[in-house]
């Protein structure tokens, strides 16, 4: 598989500044933008299953970066950028700064997603797991063999940050479920941690909101607009992305590659959790499936031909989604 030019992965290790977002918005044409409400509803399909992460589309589609940068430029600097001018003129340079454009685009891309995808994904996850996880298993797969490719120079430090990406995510798989009844607070809490789990690629959102047993709660307010959950759960999501997106934007903008190889280990070390062949304790299938078995183990079999030939197709949208992404990124930046 052949990695996709990467304008971001030739950039120097050490950069002096992260350059400001107004030149971004200005270059976004209406095709542009229906570009990245596409990618949103993309980013928001994979949020939806408990272990594939939106930021691994991001980071596939090429709008990675753009994404922590304009998210980390939210801060209290935003008076300074203000008070250039003042007024109407003072608003347009904050939203132009933040590059909001893009981020209103990408927002209403993935709620979308939410909103319509969400019924069919759980129904999927409950009805025919095996399908639904052999197409991401295939897609994360040839996720991992793109960015691999982009990490330029391998040497011990990167090697040992992809190694640590791979047992972090594995220890965050193999972390017992919570299934206690969640209050506010706690769903205000597990939504400032999932949003963090939710911009890093190869750790789902999702997942994280099922181990701390809010997933089913959530998917459940979602379908009946049960507004004090979405709002409380809003909440804890803008407070933790607008805290973990700053400490994120300094490390992409001054160790890129080694940033790069530990996404990509956080990718790999998912692939545990995306496992098709799941059972559950008794070794039965049930909406608790969670144990991964060897398909010549699963009840009903391997099913070589659907699962074998899912997986290829999720790879090969995957990999036409990091071409497009390559393109649209060279065309946008």
């Amino acid at each position: 598989m052949t990695a996709p030019n990467s304008q971001r992965s030739s950039l120097p290790e050490s950069s002096p500044s992260v350059p400001s977002n107004t030149d971004l918005t200005a270059k976004d044409s209406p095709k542009d933008l229906v570009t990245t409400y596409i990618k949103g509803m993309a980013m928001g399909a994979a949020d939806i299953v408990p272990g594939v992460s939106g930021g691994t589309i991001a980071l596939i589609a090429g709008i990675y970066e753009r994404l922590i940068n304009a998210i980390g430029s939210i801060g209290p600097n935003l008076w300074q950028v203000y008070r250039r001018q003042g007024g109407i003129k003072g608003l347009m340079d904050i939203w132009r700064y933040v590059d909001a454009t893009f981020l209103l685009v990408l927002v209403l891309g993935i709620a979308t997603s939410f909103a319509t995808l969400s019924g069919f994904i759980k129904y999927l996850l409950d009805n025919q797991p095996l399908l639904i996880w052999s197409f991401f298993f295939g897609l994360v797969v040839a996720t991992v063999g793109i960015l691999l490719g982009e990490i330029k120079r391998w040497n011990v430090a990167r090697a040992g940050l992809f190694i640590l990406g791979i047992v972090a995510a594995v220890g965050i798989s193999s972390m017992p479920l919570i299934t206690t009844e969640p209050s506010l607070p706690y769903i205000f809490f597990a939504g400032a941690i999932a949003i963090c789990a939710m911009i890093l690629p190869g750790i789902s959102g999702s997942f994280i909101l099922l181990l701390l047993g809010v997933y089913d709660r959530v998917l459940e307010a979602v379908h009946s607009f049960n507004l004090p959950i979405i709002f409380t759960l809003m909440a804890g999501m803008i407070t933790g992305l607008l805290l973990f997106t700053r400490a994120l934007k300094w490390l992409l903008s001054r160790y890129y590659q080694g940033t790069l190889a530990l996404l990509t280990g956080f990718i790999a070390g998912s692939l545990v959790k995306v496992w098709p062949w799941k059972v559950d304790a008794l070794g039965t299938l049930n909406s608790d499936a969670i144990h991964n078995v060897a398909p010549w183990n699963y009840p009903t079999g391997a099913q070589w031909l659907v699962t074998l030939g899912l997986m290829v197709l999720g790879a090969v949208l995957v990999t036409a989604l990091s071409v497009w992404g390559n393109k649209t990124k060279s065309v946008t930046h």
